[in-house]
């Protein structure tokens, strides 16, 4: 039995979809927990068990964690608290569930910059980072999905790039550094749920294959979307009044900004690309399936 969380999130429904194709034939079952199950693909229903709930009450983590082997364990980060609330706060009822039922092997969604300088003043990932430690520390043989940054976090720049043909970030323009698909990580976790013969704790870095900076991210955009694309750095003290306009707690909003500021300073550039941590998904790629329909709409 494989418990995955978030599943209708970017990850999450694509990793329910690689696992509802691959699982049956590997004698898995399949088991949600999900707040509104009416949001879930029509090919889940009826194929997978659903918990109804949020995976931070202990109570629907009872539910879900009763005879499970494995669980995929992502945290939506909630901006209207601190970061190691959003992050450690939300985990703890699942570390305890963990125990309770002896849940032999979890997959979580996490972030490079471990044993880096920056690791322990890069905010929301420093956050994280204590979230794969509190995982660890129940004893089950955890592993984290080491990420940098999405590709898909441009998306929330589409009308910018449409209107304006600018996006915009918080890094030098000429800072290459890795970059991923969500789908490469949902593809992972997928590969990892599904073959648990590894033990202990550890990370799995997934690093896209190859480093690319804004102006190498405005490049191909253009190329792409047929368009000029430029890249405007905005500063950090702007970002963060700019969040704190939008809502977000001061603290989380903060914690963003010092993520930004260890991501500039090279927090994503302490693990190799080999073969291992390559992923597939090259961003030209993703612009042509993915950034240039919702651009172009």
């Amino acid at each position: 039995m494989i418990v995955i969380t978030a599943p209708t999130g970017n990850i999450g429904r694509q990793l329910l979809s690689l696992l509802l194709e691959s699982a049956p034939a590997a004698g898995e079952e399949l088991r949600v927990i999900v707040r509104d199950p009416a949001r879930l693909p029509d090919a889940a229903h009826g194929r997978v068990d659903v918990v109804t709930g949020s995976h931070a009450e202990a109570g629907v983590l009872d539910r879900a964690f009763e005879g499970a082997d494995a669980v995929f364990w992502l945290v939506p980060p909630d901006a209207s608290l601190a970061p190691q609330d959003a992050y450690t706060g939300f985990t703890r009822p699942a570390a305890e569930a963990l125990t309770a039922h002896g849940v032999g092997h979890v997959v979580g969604v996490s972030a490079l910059g471990r044993g880096t300088p920056l690791a322990d003043r890069a905010g929301l990932v420093t956050a994280s980072l204590a979230m794969d430690d509190l995982i660890a520390g129940t004893g089950v043989a955890y592993r984290a999905l080491a990420n940098p940054s999405f590709f898909e976090n441009l998306l929330e720049e589409c009308d910018s790039i449409r209107e304006k043909g600018v996006f915009t970030d918080s890094v030098d323009p000429d800072r290459k550094a890795p970059l991923v698909a969500v789908a490469d990580i949902a593809a992972a976790a997928a590969g990892l749920l599904l073959d648990r013969s590894w033990t202990g704790t550890g990370s799995v870095p997934v690093l896209g294959p190859e480093d690319l900076s804004p102006n190498d991210l405005a490049g191909i955009m253009t190329e792409q979307l047929g368009r000029p694309v430029r890249y405007e750095r905005q500063p950090l003290d702007e970002l963060y009044t700019t969040l704190v306009g939008y809502g977000l707690h001061e603290a989380f909003a903060q914690g963003v900004a010092d993520m930004k500021r260890a991501k500039d300073e090279g927090l994503d550039a302490g693990v190799a690309r080999t073969p291992d941590t390559a992923s597939a998904t090259g961003f030209e790629q993703w612009c042509a399936q993915t950034l240039k329909p919702a651009v172009l709409s």
